[in-house]
């Protein structure tokens, strides 16, 4: 299959957005919702007129944007999701390819948001160091051993960042 910009309208609108709209906690129903993509040229424009129209029937409020050039560390596809999807895909017998498509939907479609939430845990503690380091990648990522946080019932939902911290690449990016 070619998969062209078209291709990738068309299975965000038919698919993505009723998946977001059935899983989307209500709670959350007025926060806006990211939808990160690399820089691929087969992916959407942000401002995609038929993406938006598709968005304002949903009732929620679903935007893209693109990660930055050359930073895996950024996309939080590439810190985590792809690898525990895979890792729980490899458990499974496939014979064919169309086995090997069935067992990746069906691990997506069972797939724990709260291991999830992990990955986006990491993607927060790594755009908090990119910040420190004024825009750079000289940064480990950091670890904040979630395992025994969750355990603990204490892993957080997101991560704050100290006010200065942002005032400063907030001046950086005005300079």
């Amino acid at each position: 299959m070619n998969v062209d910009r078209q291709t990738m309208r068309s299975y965000m609108i038919t698919k993505l957005f009723e998946a977001i709209r059935i899983r989307w906690p209500r709670e959350d129903a007025n926060e806006i919702i990211w939808i990160q993509q690399d820089n691929a040229p087969s992916h959407i424009h942000a401002d995609d007129p038929d993406f938006k129209t598709a968005v304002a029937h949903t009732g929620l409020d679903i935007r893209i944007m693109n990660q930055p050039s050359n930073s895996p560390d950024m996309n939080c596809l590439d810190l985590g999701f792809f690898a525990s999807l895979q890792s729980m895909t490899d458990r499974t017998t496939s014979r064919n390819m169309d086995d090997i498509i069935a067992n990746v939907i069906n691990e997506y479609e069972h797939y724990n948001p709260v291991i999830l939430n992990r990955v986006f845990l990491t993607l927060q503690g790594c755009m908090i160091e990119v910040m420190k380091d004024n825009g750079g990648n000289r940064y480990k990522i950091p670890h904040m051993n979630k395992p025994r946080l969750e355990a603990a019932g204490m892993l957080p939902k997101s991560l704050s960042c100290d006010r200065e911290i942002v005032q400063k690449a907030i001046e950086s990016l005005n300079d």
